[in-house]
């Protein structure tokens, strides 16, 4: 399509996430539309349009593909029903910016990633994955990569919500939650994660009786590096998300303010958000216009669908975990595809 067209974007699911993507790409984003919007929900899809003057509702994807032209699609499905929309996408050569993860088994996830080498030329979908475009995280990477503070040896990441919605599962502590970290932790350190344990201390009893958290999920990547994850999403008290990343000569935070503050040599240079709006608005917003800017030249600018791969691949991992108590190897079922190198 010509860069200077707007991008036809629909929006399957219009729960939380894809009502505030129709929002973001129709009061902040440049050069995309939201043409239809899809929700089997009449009424969550209808209140939805009332932010994209001029979009269609349709109840189903193929719905929405026969009734208007669409360039791009936002899956913002619950991560089970991903699958069914991106393969039609895939097939059709549609942008896709799929919200995480990407399935949620790793085997769906290997036949996304064979599927799109199969029928593409190069990468069309992206992985939501928004903490990528925080500032904080990013600063924390170009740390990393400096040396300044020496190798980096661990990380503490926290990870809570208020309350968790009806039915929230054990395991989707890490498909839902924790999935964010497993692809921030490669993403900073710049190697796969290796091995896996789950702790699980005291419970917490304001959370639901039969979800036993929080939690700690312990990660080790190739090198050795430790990252330790509290998952605590009956914390009550508001959404905070923040990482401490220990180096051999200095400690960096990230979430205690709004960007990055380096501890070092003596100096050291702080409010909690209620919700993940607030507290990762700018790389929402971020993401989704590179992720227009890119779909309008054929390409993405973000996670791929291989990071979508090897994040299910360690989040599968991090749930048997869960059940066994034990420290669990991680094995990915091929090195990364060279059709990704440059994604």
């Amino acid at each position: 399509m010509s860069t200077t067209e707007n991008l036809r974007v629909a929006v399957v699911g219009a729960g939380a996430m894809g009502s505030d993507h129709v929002r973001r790409i129709t009061s902040t984003i440049a050069g995309a539309d939201v043409v239809a919007i899809v929700d089997p929900d009449t009424a969550r899809a209808t209140a939805a349009a009332a932010k994209a003057p001029g979009a269609i509702t349709a109840s189903s994807f193929e719905d929405a593909l026969e009734a208007t032209p669409i360039d791009a699609v936002i899956v913002a499905t619950p991560g089970f029903l991903h699958e069914p929309v991106l393969v039609p996408a895939i097939e059709r050569g549609l942008a896709v910016l799929c919200e995480k993860p990407l399935t949620t088994s790793a085997a769906d996830s290997l036949r996304i990633v064979e599927l799109e080498q199969a029928t593409s030329e190069r990468p069309k979908i992206q992985v939501g994955f928004m903490r990528r475009f925080d500032k904080g995280y990013q600063e924390l990477r170009a740390l990393r990569e400096s040396g300044s503070n020496g190798a980096l040896l661990a990380l503490h990441h926290a990870h809570r919500n208020p309350t968790t919605p009806p039915n929230f599962s054990e395991s989707m502590l890490i498909h839902d939650s924790v999935i964010h970290e497993i692809d921030i932790i490669p993403f900073i350190t710049g190697e796969p994660i290796v091995a896996v344990e789950v702790k699980k201390p005291r419970k917490n009893s304001l959370a639901p009786a039969d979800l036993p958290e929080p939690q700690f999920v312990l990660f080790t990547t190739e090198s050795g590096t430790m990252a330790i994850v509290e998952i605590n999403v009956n914390a009550q008290f508001g959404y905070q998300v923040t990482t401490d990343a220990v180096f051999e000569s200095g400690v960096a935070y990230i979430g205690r303010e709004t960007s990055l503050n380096l501890v070092s040599q003596g100096v050291s240079g702080q409010g909690v958000t209620p919700s993940f709006v607030e507290r990762f608005g700018a790389a929402y917003d971020e993401e989704v216009q590179r992720w227009v800017d890119a779909a309008k030249t054929g390409g993405i600018d973000g996670p791929s669908a291989w990071d979508g791969y090897t994040a299910s691949v360690v989040a599968e991992v991090a749930v048997r975990a869960q059940q066994t108590g034990a420290l669990e190897q991680v094995a990915y079922a091929t090195a990364k595809p060279a059709f990704y190198e440059t994604a």
